[in-house]
C-alpha cells in the first residue's frame, strides 16, 4: 500500500498565488491489480468521500466518486 499523497490544486487557484488551496489524496491500488497493467483500480478515501480511478491513467478526469455507503453498498453487490 503506497503511503505517497497526490496533491490536488483549487480550480480557484491562479499562478501568481492567489486564493491557494490544494488537498491531498493517498491513493491505493487494488490488491487485484498487477504489475503488468491488468485489472487496476486505485481508490482515495475522505470521511465524506470515496475516489476510484483507472491508475493506468491518474490524472485523467473524471473518475468516480462515491459517499462511504453508497461505496459500501457498491462493493457489496459485487460478491
Amino acid at each position: 500500500m503506497s503511503t505517497e499523497l497526490h496533491w490536488y490544486k483549487s480550480s480557484y487557484s491562479n499562478g501568481e498565488g492567489g486564493n491557494c488551496v490544494e488537498v491531498a489524496l493517498g491513493w491505493h491500488k487494488s490488491s487485484y491489480s498487477d504489475d503488468e497493467g491488468g485489472n487496476c483500480v486505485e481508490i482515495a478515501a475522505t470521511p465524506a468521500s470515496v475516489h476510484v480511478r483507472d491508475s493506468k491513467r491518474p490524472t485523467s478526469v473524471p473518475h468516480l466518486t462515491f459517499r462511504p455507503a453508497a461505496f459500501t453498498a457498491f462493493l457489496g453487490s459485487l460478491r
